[in-house]
């Protein structure tokens, strides 16, 4: 599957700070309009969503309001898709410090999804199950859309210029070489099925367990080389909007992202998302579970989102796997799309936790007690616990340069960048 039709240009880098300091100054600029559809067809009944319109930075705070949408795409059963629905978003929330402001709290964000998409997989993998999913998560506050992504389901973004932006990195090792190259460094072989005869059938493989995707959360019978560790893209819309069309590989398999996005302009949320399905169904048939939510960013003013004749893209370019900015924020970047200007404010797709969680993970030093950076359970000191070493780390690995991992995590860590297997620990 192509992962172009991004159309980009670059701008001076524009930290978070500066844009929400923007919003409040701006009277004029009000909170949008959140309005939604879904529709789906099941083939394997392994598709499952999320939809939470009404969360709270701050209970009972209709102010800190924001929503949460999400696709989850499972494969050898469901039970791993049911789980991520079930536990991730409480996870992501427990790592983003309490009491945070708004602009905190959206910084914090991209890397308390790393920290809940990891805890997440750990806890499954902890039950002994061997299923696995795809994961498509967003979180919309205000004009700003965080997205996080393992596997193949997509997220797109349509804006009011006609210019159609991919939110997501498909993790398909068929068409990823960072991630085969990945994948093979940490001790797995790709390659595709070997038949009678010695012919070599359908999409690369990771051997052993034969799954296509290189990130997901489950497939503990795979291997740890399968990480769960999201791409994270955080952008801003402009007052005049968006949509958003987040769907399982059953619509992507079928349609490209413009198609998708032109099947539905000018239609209310919840037909466009019955359009897509129907589009997808009409072009290739129901193959496998198709499922799509339709997510509509709009003015107060406006019932629903206004298409605009498309503009001639000026550029194509495919997303990049682990690309990083230096600014305020980490890795971030500040970019145009469209009529209306869509900034970009973060994107990181590194694989490896270190990069991810970054050294200055917030933490207390005078509370006597350390908190794990990932599943934020508290540890107690003693004479020989530091933040980057001591007993609770393996002693195979090199110095931890990150925040404090406790020994589960840490254990997780180093299975997945090949240092050791790991086999989990089931729970009865």
């Amino acid at each position: 599957m192509s992962q172009t039709e991004v159309s980009r240009i670059k701008t001076p880098l524009v930290p978070l700070a500066t844009l929400i300091g923007r919003e409040l100054r701006n009277e004029k600029v009000e909170k949008p309009f959140v309005k939604y559809g879904q529709a789906a067809l099941a083939k394997k009944g392994e598709d499952y969503f999320l939809i939470k319109p009404d969360c709270q930075r701050i209970p009972g705070n209709p102010s800190t309001a924001f929503s949460v949408f999400a696709i989850f795409d499972g494969h050898n059963g469901i039970s791993a898709a049911i789980f991520a629905k079930e536990h991730l978003l409480e996870n992501v929330l427990s790592a983003i410090p309490q009491g945070a402001n708004r602009e905190k709290w959206l910084q914090a964000l991209p890397r308390a999804l790393v920290a809940g998409f990891v805890k997440t997989d750990i806890e499954f993998q902890q039950k002994g199950e061997t299923s696995g999913t795809t994961v498509t998560f967003v979180v919309i506050d205000g004009w700003t859309v965080t997205v996080a992504s393992v596997g193949d389901s997509r997220c797109i973004l349509d804006t009011q210029g006609g210019v159609v932006s991919l939110l997501t990195v498909d993790h398909r090792l068929e068409e990823n070489e960072e991630e085969r190259e990945r994948v093979t460094a940490s001790g797995g072989e790709v390659g595709r099925l070997n038949v009678f005869g010695g012919n070599e059938v359908g999409p690369l493989r990771c051997w052993p367990g034969g799954l296509c995707l290189s990130r997901s959360i489950g497939d503990t019978d795979v291997g740890e080389y399968i990480v769960p560790i999201p791409h994270v893209k955080q952008v801003k819309l402009s007052n005049a909007g968006g949509r958003l069309i987040i769907a399982s590989d059953g619509i992507w398999d079928a349609l490209s992202s413009e198609m998708a996005a032109k099947s539905c302009r000018g239609l209310p949320a919840e037909l466009a998302a019955k359009l897509v399905v129907k589009e997808a169904l009409r072009s290739r048939g129901l193959k496998d579970d198709t499922t799509c939510l339709v997510v509509d960013i709009i003015p107060s003013e406006q019932p629903f989102l206004i298409p605009s004749t498309p503009r001639k893209k000026q550029n194509v370019l495919t997303s990049f796997f682990g690309k990083k900015y230096p600014n305020s924020l980490g890795k971030s970047a500040n970019k145009l799309s469209a009529v209306g200007v869509v900034e970009e404010l973060f994107e990181e797709g590194s694989a490896m936790l270190a990069e991810r969680l970054g050294k200055d993970f917030p933490s207390d030093p005078n509370s006597g007690i350390f908190k794990c950076a990932v599943c934020q359970a508290d540890q107690p000191p003693n004479e020989n616990l530091s933040m980057n070493s001591g007993p609770f780390f393996s002693p195979s690995s090199k110095p931890w340069e990150g925040p404090f991992l406790c020994a589960t995590c840490r254990k997780k860590k180093d299975a997945m960048e090949g240092k050791r297997p790991i086999k989990p620990t089931i729970t009865v």
